[in-house]
């Protein structure tokens, strides 16, 4: 079975996409690298360098230092499915990503976003 696309996707395309989503409602590109940084482990460094050599999702997920236990509490609906019914971890990884953008961007608080 073949990859779905947005693995093979580099997260440096898509990230101006996530700064402009939540810029229109009023936050900031730091909001979503604290998101990023949360769920990754990434240090600002880290994010940066991997943004700069174009990794694609597959493998800024694979090779991110500490996926945050806590991301196991992200429930809810992202582009029609239950981020907690998706069986493929990379994908499911993918969504939450999704989902954290979209709680930003919907004006919920960080500290929910974050889970804590």
């Amino acid at each position: 079975m073949a990859k779905h696309k947005i693995y093979t996707m580099s997260v440096a395309s898509v990230y101006p996409h996530y700064v402009t989503k939540v810029e229109k409602k009023g936050h900031t590109k730091s909001e979503v690298d604290e998101i990023i940084r949360w769920l990754t482990g990434y240090s600002q460094d880290e994010l940066e360098a991997q943004l700069e050599k174009q990794k694609d999702f597959e493998t800024f997920f694979a090779e991110a230092p500490q996926l945050n236990p806590s991301r196991t509490l992200i429930k809810g609906v992202i582009c029609g499915v239950r981020v907690e019914d998706i069986e493929e971890p990379t994908m499911q990884e993918i969504r939450y990503l999704d989902k954290l953008i979209d709680e930003l961007a919907k004006g919920k608080a960080m500290e929910k976003i974050l889970r804590k």
